[in-house]
């Protein structure tokens, strides 16, 4: 598919606004950095001593100490990278280790110790209780890790992890839409490992409505999760419930989505004036890639 993508206007975009660490996923997604050393460097200066991230690596969450949410996108890097040369990656999983609740799960939020720029659904999080939708999030981007770091794979959390997220996907209880789509991700990542769970991807992929799009209940009036946000990657097992008249549209919708000075918005509310222009930057390295993958067919 032919899709438009004007990478020089976002390169200057991302030089004018966003994070370092945003700007080198730029560097690698677009080959600009084959070995990802400062991709690295950048990501690690949201690490903590715990071996878990925190800093704002979660625009929304800018409190210093450790998160699920922190670990979360620390995965998502460490997958862009392919590789991990410095061992963060197991690392990170040792942390989760000590924060997982005794029935397999994470809390949504850890207690935040600085408030400020800091959205209330993370402020106000229970740690206590187990979130299915930060549980399937993180252990949807560690196994995808885990495809090529075996530290990962082998990891006595990860499997924990992973028998939490499939006991609560098996009691087939209504789920918000965020809580479906990570879900779906969640199933998704791992079919190539545990292919014997693809009846449960037959069986929340139909819960999908047929245009691909579900509404965020208690987001912005009309927000939405759209096909691409709900299986961004050709070639996966999740891709092929979805009809590709559907993904071809939103294809199209993504690719004329990019503004006059290089940019993607985001249609959610961010906290603070930052942590707006953070997440322009993140959308806009994240749709790069979408965009390219598809263009090369992969």
């Amino acid at each position: 598919m032919e899709l438009d993508v004007k990478l020089a206007k976002a390169e200057t975009f991302l030089a004018t606004h966003a994070r370092v660490l945003d700007r080198h996923r730029f560097a690698v997604a677009t080959g600009r950095d084959a070995s990802a050393d400062a991709l690295f460097a950048a990501l690690a200066a949201y690490r903590n001593p715990d071996g878990g991230f925190g800093w704002g690596l979660e625009p929304d969450l800018r409190s210093p100490e450790s998160q699920p949410a922190g670990a979360l996108h620390a995965f998502e890097v460490l997958e862009e990278a392919r590789s991990d040369p410095g061992g963060l990656a197991p690392a990170l999983c040792d942390w989760l280790t000590s924060v997982t609740l005794p029935d397999g799960g994470l809390p949504f939020a850890l207690p935040v110790a600085e408030p400020a720029g800091t959205a209330p659904w993370w402020r106000g999080a229970d740690p206590s209780a187990s979130s299915l939708h930060i549980t399937a999030a993180v252990a949807a981007a560690a196994h995808r890790v885990a495809r090529y770091d075996k530290a990962v794979r082998d990891h006595a959390w990860l499997a924990r992890v992973t028998a939490f997220c499939l006991r609560e996907i098996a009691r087939d209880a209504r789920m918000t839409a965020y809580e479906l789509r990570y879900s779906l991700a969640f199933l998704d990542a791992i079919q190539d490992a545990m292919p014997e769970t693809a009846a449960h991807l037959e069986r929340l992929a139909a819960r999908l409505p047929e245009d691909g799009t579900l509404p965020v209940e208690g987001g912005l009036e009309d927000e939405v999760l759209r096909p691409l946000d709900i299986s961004p990657w050709p070639g996966r097992p999740l891709r092929h419930r979805l009809p590709e008249a559907v993904v071809a549209e939103d294809l199209r919708r993504l690719a004329a989505g990019q503004r006059d000075d290089g940019d993607w918005v985001v249609d959610f509310a961010a906290q603070s004036p930052a942590s707006a222009l953070e997440w322009r930057g993140h959308s806009t390295v994240n749709a790069v890639r979408i965009l390219l993958a598809h263009q090369a067919g992969e």
